[in-house]
């Protein structure tokens, strides 16, 4: 790993343009990831459905994996283990409660290879962003109901995927549970992205005083859906601490515990909450 300050540890936000063949893409992982360890990353987050951006709503469902059990499952432990940093894997299809339905679930292994969290995105984006681009993914996916925060060894880490941006109380929730900083995996589409991500993003970094890790899928893919990219990493001040614009890459920072804590010390906004 590169040189970096013993007070912070580097987070590193993994860009992707994903599509439909897993092998490649789970291929591109490894390779973004292991850039992210070259660089001193010790926390690396994935995008929203990096290991599948299929031709069809449908494909999804095809490779969706059991719980704790499946080849993108392995190869995320395997990679976490491989280039010993904790990773965050965006969001993969795990099978829900019936052949017509998945979860969309946002899986965390330590530095070791060893899962530590899963959550599923509680808000799906069921949305007509023009007259002939609509989304339903309702019709293929299940709702999550639980807000998640994971211990690790640099702090609290709360858990987000892509629309749930767009609802605070879900990242009071995450708060409350004592949440430092935050990882969004994301696939925002190009004109929802242009328009509000950047200032999702650094909204909840401001309303929660935490680090944001927020990584978007960001091209055309070839089922010619267009993404937004524009991954980011922002601090609790809701400074942008870097970006990467379109096309694969990693944006990295640092996260520095002791001035989050400085912080929130000073600017106790989180305690003077009355509702």
């Amino acid at each position: 790993m590169a040189d970096q300050p013993s007070s912070t540890i580097r987070l590193a936000a993994l860009q992707m343009v994903s599509g439909p063949d897993v092998t490649a893409n789970l291929r591109e992982a490894d390779r973004l990831v292991a850039s992210a360890a070259d660089r001193g990353a010790s926390l690396a987050v994935l995008p929203e459905n990096f290991a599948l951006m299929g031709m069809h709503q449908r494909d999804k469902l095809a490779v969706a994996e059991d719980d704790g059990a499946g080849p993108i499952q392995d190869a995320l432990a395997a990679m976490a283990e491989r280039h010993r940093l904790w990773l965050v894997g965006g969001t993969i299809p795990i099978k829900g409660a019936d052949d017509d339905h998945a979860r969309a679930a946002c899986i965390v292994f330590d530095d070791r290879g060893m899962r530590r969290a899963r959550y599923d995105k509680i808000h799906l984006f069921d949305v007509s962003v023009s007259e002939g681009e609509t989304y339903l993914e309702s019709a293929t996916l299940e709702a999550g109901s639980t807000p998640v925060v994971v211990d690790t060894p640099f702090g609290r880490l709360g858990l987000a995927v892509c629309y749930d941006l767009r609802f605070p109380e879900l990242f009071r929730a995450l708060s409350a549970r004592g949440m430092d900083l935050c990882a969004v995996p994301s696939a925002f589409t190009a004109a929802t992205g242009e328009a509000h991500w950047r200032v999702l993003v650094q909204a909840r970094a401001v309303e929660n005083l935490c680090y944001v890790v927020a990584p978007n899928q960001g091209g055309r893919h070839p089922n010619g859906r267009e993404t937004h990219g524009e991954s980011v990493v922002v601090g609790p001040w809701g400074e942008v601490l870097d970006s990467l614009a379109r096309g694969p890459g990693v944006a990295v920072a640092d996260y520095d515990p002791h001035r989050l804590r400085a912080l929130r010390e000073r600017f106790p906004v989180l305690a003077h909450r009355r509702l």
